[in-house]
C-alpha cells in the first residue's frame, strides 16, 4: 500500500531534518496524537501530511544495556524488593509490565527465550473484534461471546491509536457465491460496525461482482455474485511485542530476555515471594525478590503453576494454528479475504502482510513445545482451501510456500468443550493458595485489557501502592510519538536510502527510525547511499542488526532474523542466506568468538526448519 502512496500527487514533501540524533532522554507525552488522515476517493488512498506531527525529535532515549538491566534485576544496591515479578515476555507479560510501570510500581519482567518468541510472534497479524465470535453470539444467543466481541472492538481502536506505526486498518472481503447470502453477510457486517460504535473503523460495504473482481483480480469468477467488505486492524506482532517491552523499560521496568525462572521461592507461610532465575546466555543464577509474582507464560502457564504446586490442575488447552507465507501476487496489497465456511467448518484468512501474503489458520489440539513444527497435512489443507477461492488461472503450488510456522494458542480450557473450536479465546485470572497470579487465555487484540485487569488484581492481592490509576489507553508505545505516514520521505531525503527501505523503517520503528539511520551503513554507491540489505529482495538492512543488539536486547541470530526483523517468517530460505552476514555483524557488536559464531549458525538453521525450511537445506548450510 505504501508504495502506491508514494506515487500519488497528494503526498507532501517535507523539509529535511537538521537536528542531530543525541543520546539524552526522549520524553514521550501521555496525550493521544491527532489521528493521521487517510482519505479514500475512487478506491485510491491518499495521505494528508500533518505538519504539527511530522517532526524529528532532537533527543532520543537511550535504552539501558542488558548488563545494566541484569544489575537492576539482581538488586545489588539492596533496595526494596520489586512490587511485581512478571514471568513471560509475550504480549500479555509485556503489556502487564507497561501497565504496572506506568502506575508507578517497581516492576521486573523475565523471559526464558526472547520477547514474542512463542505465540505472540505467530499470530494471524489481525487486530480484530472477532467476526466468528459475533456469529456465535447471534446464532447461539451467547452473551459471553457478545461481551468478548464488544471488548475486543473497543481495544482494537486503542491498539491502533497507541502504535500507529505498527498497526493500521485493513479491508477484508467476504466473497458471496449465493444470492441468499448477501443479506446474511450484510447484516453481520453492519452489526459488527454497530457494536464498535464511535470506535468503528471504516464502514462495511457491498461490492458488485465486477467491483469485487477489480479489487481482488485473482478471485474465482465462477458463480461469484458479489462481496461484502468490512474493516479490521492488522499489525506486525513481534515488532509490537518488542515495542511494548521497550516501553516498559522506558518507564522504569527491569526487562530481561533469555532469563529463565528455575524455581519459585516462598516464605515460611508458603507464600511466593520471588523466584530463582538463570541467565541463559551466561549461566549466572540469582534470586529476585518481589511482593508478588505474575505468571504470564502463555502455552507454558501450567508448567509454572506446577512449579508453585505440583497438584495444580491444567487450565490451558493448547491449540495449534499453522500459517503459511505466499508471494505477494497471491493477493492485493491493500485487501484481505476471509473464508467463513471452509470444507471442515474452520475459518481461514488470506491477508497481505509485510509485502507478502499470509494464509491461515488451522485450529487443532497439540502438545506444548518451544518451537512447534508446522505439519505438512495442515500446510496442504491451507493450500487446498486457498485454491478454492482463487481463479483457475492462478495455480496454487506447494513450491510457492516461502515460510510456514505453527503457533500454540493458550486457550482457556472448558471442561464441557468437545473440541478446540468450541473454546472461546477469552481470558481468566487465577490466584493460587500460595498467591501466584496467573493470567491465561485471551488474544493479541485484548492484551491491554488483560494487563489492566491483572494489575488491578495484583494491587488487591499484594496490597500494592501505585502512584496513579491505569492510563494505558493513552500511553504511546515506543516509536509512535513522532511517526507519520509521510516520514519515510524525510528518511529518504536525509539518509539517501531507497524508498522501500525508508517505508519499512518508518513502519517498523516509527520515530526510532532516526536512531537506526544514525548508525553507519554506507552502500558506497551513487544511490542509494545508505542501507546495505541483508537479503536482496527484502528491505531489512545491516544497521537494523546493530540497532537490535544495541537498543532492543537481541542476543541471538534468531532474535534478529525472526523478531527484530521478520525475515524468517517471510522467507525461510532467504533468512538462511542472510544468516552468515547477520552473525558476522552480531559478532562485531557482542564480541563473539569463532566457536560462538558457528553455534549461532547451527542454532538458527535448526530454528529455520520450524519455519518451513527443508531439513536438507539446513543441514547442508
Amino acid at each position: 500500500m505504501w508504495r502506491n502512496l508514494s506515487r500519488t500527487q497528494r503526498l507532501l514533501t517535507t523539509a529535511a531534518a537538521t537536528a542531530t540524533v543525541g543520546s539524552a532522554v526522549y520524553l514521550y507525552d501521555q496525550q493521544q496524537p491527532r489521528p493521521f488522515g487517510l482519505l479514500t476517493r475512487n478506491n485510491i488512498v491518499y495521505a494528508e501530511a500533518d505538519p504539527t506531527k511530522d517532526v524529528k525529535p532532537e533527543k532520543f532515549w537511550e535504552a539501558p544495556t542488558r548488563a545494566e538491566m541484569i544489575k537492576k534485576l539482581k538488586n545489588e544496591d539492596n533496595e526494596a524488593p520489586f512490587d511485581l515479578l512478571i514471568v513471560g515476555g509475550g504480549a500479555t507479560g509485556a503489556g502487564t509490565a507497561v501497565d504496572a510501570a506506568t502506575r508507578g510500581l517497581k516492576v521486573a519482567l523475565v523471559e526464558r527465550d526472547d520477547f514474542a518468541s512463542g505465540t505472540s510472534s505467530r499470530s494471524t497479524k489481525l487486530v480484530h473484534g472477532g467476526v466468528r465470535y459475533l456469529q456465535k453470539a447471534i446464532m447461539e444467543l451467547d452473551y459471553e461471546q457478545y461481551k468478548l466481541v464488544v471488548e475486543a472492538l473497543h481495544e482494537r481502536k486503542i491498539f491502533l491509536d497507541i502504535a500507529p506505526h505498527l498497526a493500521g486498518q485493513l479491508p477484508i472481503m467476504l466473497p458471496v457465491y449465493k444470492w441468499w447470502q448477501i443479506p446474511y453477510y450484510w447484516f453481520g457486517c453492519k452489526l459488527y460496525d454497530l457494536f464498535a460504535g464511535r470506535e468503528a473503523l471504516e464502514s462495511s460495504y457491498f461490492l458488485t461482482r465486477s467491483k469485487a473482481l477489480d479489487a481482488f483480480p485473482m478471485l474465482k469468477k465462477d458463480a461469484l455474485v458479489g462481496a461484502l467488505v468490512y474493516y479490521d486492524g492488522h499489525h506486525n506482532d513481534a515488532r509490537m511485542n518488542v515495542a511494548l517491552s521497550m516501553t516498559a523499560a522506558y518507564h522504569g521496568a527491569a526487562v530481561v530476555n533469555h532469563c529463565e525462572v528455575t524455581d519459585l521461592i516462598k516464605n515460611e507461610d508458603g507464600i511466593i515471594t520471588g523466584a530463582k532465575v538463570k541467565d541463559v546466555m551466561t549461566g549466572d543464577e540469582w534470586t529476585v525478590k518481589a511482593k508478588g509474582v505474575i505468571n504470564a507464560t502463555g502455552p507454558f502457564t501450567d508448567g509454572l503453576r506446577k512449579m508453585d504446586d505440583n497438584k495444580n490442575t491444567d487450565i490451558v488447552a493448547p491449540s495449534a494454528g499453522v500459517h503459511i507465507i505466499l508471494p505477494n501476487y497471491y493477493s492485493p496489497r491493500n485487501m484481505g479475504l476471509l473464508d467463513p465456511a471452509t470444507s471442515d467448518g474452520r475459518v481461514i484468512f488470506f491477508l497481505p502482510w509485510e509485502g507478502s501474503t499470509i494464509a491461515g489458520t488451522t485450529d487443532s489440539p497439540t502438545e506444548v513445545t518451544q518451537n512447534p513444527m508446522p505439519k505438512e497435512d495442515e500446510v496442504k489443507w491451507i493450500l487446498d482451501e486457498v485454491s478454492h477461492y482463487l481463479s483457475k488461472d492462478v495455480k496454487v503450488r506447494r513450491g510457492d510456500v516461502l515460510a510456514a510456522w505453527s503457533g500454540i494458542r493458550p486457550l482457556v480450557r472448558d471442561p464441557h468443550a468437545k473440541n478446540t473450536e468450541s473454546l472461546v479465546r477469552n481470558h481468566m485470572i487465577n490466584v493460587s493458595e500460595n498467591k501466584l497470579i496467573t493470567i491465561a487465555g485471551g488474544k493479541w487484540t485484548t492484551y491491554r485489557a488483560m494487563a489492566e485487569e491483572t494489575v488491578d488484581r495484583a494491587i488487591e492481592v499484594f496490597n500494592l501502592k501505585p502512584t496513579g490509576p491505569c492510563h494505558t489507553e493513552k500511553v504511546m508505545l515506543m516509536g509512535s510519538k513522532g511517526f507519520s505516514s509521510t516520514m519515510f520521505i524525510r528518511l529518504v531525503q536525509e539518509f539517501g536510502m531507497d524508498t522501500e527501505v525508508a517505508v519499512h523503517l518508518a513502519n517498523s520503528y516509527g520515530d526510532r527510525a532516526w536512531v537506526v539511520g544514525s548508525i553507519d551503513d554506507p552502500t558506497n554507491t551513487h544511490f542509494p547511499t545508505y542501507g546495505n540489505r541483508i537479503s536482496p529482495n527484502y528491505p531489512y538492512i545491516e544497521a537494523e542488526v546493530r540497532y537490535a543488539v544495541r537498543e532492543e536486547y537481541a542476543c541471538t541470530a534468531v532474535d534478529v532474523l525472526a523478531r527484530r526483523t521478520r525475515l524468517a517468517f517471510l522467507n525461510a530460505e532467504a533468512a538462511l542466506q542472510a544468516l552468515p552476514r547477520v552473525v558476522e555483524i552480531m559478532a562485531e557488536e557482542l564480541k563473539w568468538d569463532k566457536k560462538r559464531q558457528e553455534q549461532e549458525k547451527e542454532n538458527a538453521a535448526k530454528f529455520l526448519v520450524t519455519m518451513g525450511l527443508p531439513e536438507s537445506k539446513a543441514s547442508s548450510a
